[in-house]
């Protein structure tokens, strides 16, 4: 579905006026750094502060990439310990913290380490540590114009492959009181979805995204008490009979609405493409560009060529787009990472070459040579 043209051609913010503005860019995830976490032996990432797409085969470690910065980000926000959230993302068996140090024989140790300009959090922890408190744990503060009031601010918005408007009532207070075996971003994101929108009218720019995901969506989103509703010339319509897909782009607009995705916010999107109906990726890529142009950090991790090629056709000069292919090197059988902001400079695209293989495949067939 087609976006209106005045969204299309939303001229990119101007990032260099003022202390809020300062302090949003320092909020930027600018370095990421791994060492036997996980599937990694080794990484070293240095993302765009606009969109960054994530590709690889499964195993590559991609959700997990994200979830470390993740944890970091709301860490810093919240005041939780590192470790701690880590373990609340990834749930090791046991709480047994060490099960995050990359699988080998003998004892080993992992560092995840995430900056943010002139801030830094650090956590190392050997294959040994028990629980999360025993990792060790080093922070360095920004020194340049921002607050711990504009940290503490900040949004940072990780959105599950699987979507949890629908099972919202009951959920938080359940997470709350139990320990149910569900990791961390499902509580958070209900946590943000849940937040009233500010007072007084939305700006010029959400205006103009919450209307063009008004007229994908065909009616606006409502919560009363714990349930979800789309309201629209029908009434209202209760999201656990709303096809899921619709129901995601609801959770976007929620975000927009109450002002969670706004200039120095920090978005993880871990297959946005799922339920999703291929018609819909245009207007779905053209908003997350639009939110990169007014100041939001977007990660994205994809197994669409669709998803894929949108992003390369819709961004423009002036967007900025990296592309990280996650892959196993086949000289050190470990998970390297390969970066540019060209669609066709990625190497490997698993995807483009999946793709390509079932085209070659039909080709075949056509010509009478199918085998």
């Amino acid at each position: 579905m087609a976006l209106p043209d005045a969204l299309k051609r939303a001229a990119c913010s101007d990032i260099g006026k003022g202390e809020g503005v300062a302090a949003a860019t320092l909020n930027r995830v600018t370095r990421i750094k791994l060492k036997q976490f996980t599937a990694f032996e080794t990484l070293d990432l240095t993302p765009s502060p606009g969109v960054n797409v994530f590709l690889g085969t499964n195993g590559t470690g991609k959700t997990h990439l994200m979830k470390v910065a993740y944890a970091a980000c709301d860490a810093r926000a919240t005041g939780v310990p590192f470790p701690e959230k880590l373990a609340r993302l990834f749930l090791p068996s046991g709480r047994n913290f060490g099960r995050l140090v990359k699988r080998r024989p003998g004892r080993s140790k992992a560092v995840a380490e995430v900056e943010w300009g002139n801030a830094r959090v650090r956590a190392s922890f050997s294959s040994q540590a028990r629980s999360p408190a025993s990792a060790t744990v080093s922070a360095r503060k920004v020194r340049k114009l921002v607050t711990p009031a504009a940290v503490a601010t900040s949004q940072f918005v990780y959105i599950p492959v699987k979507e949890m408007l629908a099972n919202a009532p009951g959920f938080r207070s359940l997470y709350s009181s139990r320990d149910i075996h569900f990791e961390e971003v499902y509580s958070d994101i209900l946590d943000r979805a849940f937040l009233p929108p500010y007072r007084g009218a939305p700006d010029r720019t959400r205006r103009r995204l919450l209307d063009a995901l008004r007229k994908v969506l065909e009616g606006r989103v409502q919560s009363k008490g714990e349930e979800f509703f789309l309201v629209n010339r029908q009434g209202k319509l209760e999201f656990t009979l709303l096809a899921e897909g619709l129901r995601k782009l609801g959770l976007l607009w929620l975000l927009i609405q109450n002002g969670t995705l706004a200039e120095g916010s920090i978005l993880f999107w871990d297959e946005p493409e799922t339920n999703l109906n291929p018609k819909l990726f245009p207007a779905l890529i053209e908003i997350l560009l639009e939110l990169q142009r007014e100041g939001v950090q977007i990660f994205v991790a994809t197994h669409d060529y669709l998803i894929l090629k949108q992003f390369d056709l819709q961004a423009g000069k002036a967007d900025r787009l990296l592309f990280h292919a996650l892959f196993m090197d086949s000289d050190s059988g470990n998970v390297a990472c390969s970066s540019t902001n060209s669609y066709v400079d990625i190497a490997p695209n698993a995807i483009a070459e999946a793709f390509s293989d079932v085209y070659d495949r039909e080709i075949r067939r056509s010509l009478g040579t199918h085998q």
